[in-house]
């Protein structure tokens, strides 16, 4: 059975699935220091020293020692990284919401570049790649040998340059031949309309530095057509992204005050309660983007919308909701990614990205590997079937669950409620290309019927 290798790298731009934080803790003195392994640094040592003076090719010194730390981190979890300098630079810019690529997330398995999603709204969406996809050449280059970090260079570039993908697709009889030109991509990180008199649906594409302030001008939006019957949170699909993020916008449903989420690792830094007030989530600026929100906000009956695609700073907004009782969660299992990255500046304008921490809900759930488990399972199509999706749990190396969790309050995961199962022997894949809180959105109508539900037995 094929393993996914990494799933840390999208081609252009933001890390997929990760929980950031940007800021590393200090971890000198934290700690007793041990001893260096003297022995195994003198092995070291010597290998160095052969691949120097005996490789068959001269190999520089920075480069030997990127790759040294590479490997030091690549095999310790699949979201540990050294990002070189163009790695680090889109990083940072992805977190802005902007970057330039083909706006895939990939992965690589068995050798080949594997689409683990295309972003909604860019060049490889458009063309319909999709999740799932193998690519086996660039242009006339095969992938087969290029390591991750390679490919993914290659398939970047200056925008209104093309770039030609051969594709193998699951069903499809022969590869597929797909032209891309690359562009400039612009994530944008909320969504929202009026879907019926008195309902409003929010998404929220990825959580970007900018989150929290376009959330509170879209609810502020929608409240302008007047006072909500139900709202709609929907977070299918969203890889994640800034920790002060997710906990913004969970502050922007919950009560002033309320647990969002703890992070729990060796260091003190590591170890923490994140709460639904403004220095928890306010980073550069004391301007509280959530100070003049509409008041119905924090009571309006909502709906939260997952799937397997929902991960990290998504899991932790559908988890505190959840464990809050502030909304039930409707569809499918979510993609169980539970660990926190920081970022550690290294010369040259290069980084580290380091698992410091898991992350747990407010009533002490791990999410790692397992994810959230919606209180109404919906598939993404009236017959009962959903895309196949890749999870942390099939990741190489990915941590394993943990119940090490601060201040475990004994609540548990709650039970899942089936609805609206099909057949299986006759379902067929869910639509690649749906559009989000349309007539064909199985998933968002079935939250819209549950919103009128509650709605009814409110005014009862």
């Amino acid at each position: 059975m094929s393993k996914l290798k990494t799933l840390s790298l999208t081609v252009g731009g933001f890390i997929a699935g990760a929980l950031i934080t940007l800021q590393l803790p200090a971890f000198a003195d934290k700690e007793p220091r041990t001893g260096l392994p003297i022995e195994d640094l003198r092995t070291f040592a010597e290998v160095y020293s052969a691949i120097k003076q005996g490789y068959v090719e001269p190999v520089e010194d920075k480069k030997m020692i990127a790759n040294a730390i590479s490997g030091l981190l690549s095999n310790l979890d699949p979201h540990s990284a050294y990002l070189d300098a163009d790695s680090f630079k889109d990083l940072q810019v992805g977190t802005q919401g902007e970057f330039g690529g083909l706006g895939i997330e990939v992965g690589m398995e068995d050798g080949l570049v594997k689409v683990v999603s295309p972003i909604e709204d860019t060049p490889a969406y458009r063309a319909g790649v999709k999740a799932g996809d193998l690519i086996f050449k660039l242009d006339e280059t095969p992938v087969k040998g290029m390591s991750l970090s390679d490919a993914v260079k290659k398939m970047r570039g200056k925008p209104k340059t093309s770039l030609k993908l051969s594709i193998l697709r699951k069903g499809e009889s022969k590869p597929l031949e797909i032209t891309l030109v690359r562009e400039v991509i612009k994530v944008q990180s909320v969504k929202s309309k009026i879907v019926e008199p008195g309902y409003a649906w929010v998404r929220i594409t990825q959580f970007q530095e900018a989150t929290v302030p376009d959330l509170a001008k879209h609810l502020g939006n929608v409240y302008k057509e007047g006072e909500l019957k139900g709202l709609i949170l929907d977070l299918r699909n969203d890889p994640g992204g800034l920790l002060h993020g997710a906990i913004g916008v969970s502050a922007a449903f919950l009560p002033p005050d309320t647990k969002v989420v703890s992070t729990n690792g060796r260091t003190p830094d590591a170890q923490q309660d994140y709460l639904a007030r403004p220095r928890d989530y306010l980073r550069g600026t004391t301007d509280d983007p959530l100070r003049n929100l509409p008041v119905g906000v924090k009571k309006v009956p909502m709906v939260v919308l997952v799937n397997g695609g929902s991960a990290s700073a998504s899991e932790i907004v559908a988890g505190a909701l959840q464990d809050h009782k502030r909304a039930p969660i409707l569809g499918t299992q979510t993609f169980g990614k539970g660990s926190v990255q920081s970022v550690l500046p290294l010369p040259g304008n290069t980084a580290i990205k380091l698992t410091t921490a898991r992350y747990y809900t407010p009533s002490g759930r791990s999410i790692q590997a397992k994810g959230i488990t919606p209180d109404i399972v919906v598939e993404e199509s009236a017959n009962g079937s959903s895309a196949a999706r890749i999870r942390e749990a099939d990741l190489e190396r990915h941590l394993e669950d943990k119940a090490d969790a601060p201040k475990d309050d004994g609540k548990g995961k709650p039970a899942a409620k089936p609805a609206n199962k099909g057949d299986k022997e006759e379902a067929e894949e869910a639509p690649s290309r749906l559009e989000y809180a349309s007539k064909s959105d199985y998933q968002f109508q079935q939250a819209l019927n549950i919103l009128k539900g509650l709605q009814i037995m409110q005014g009862k």
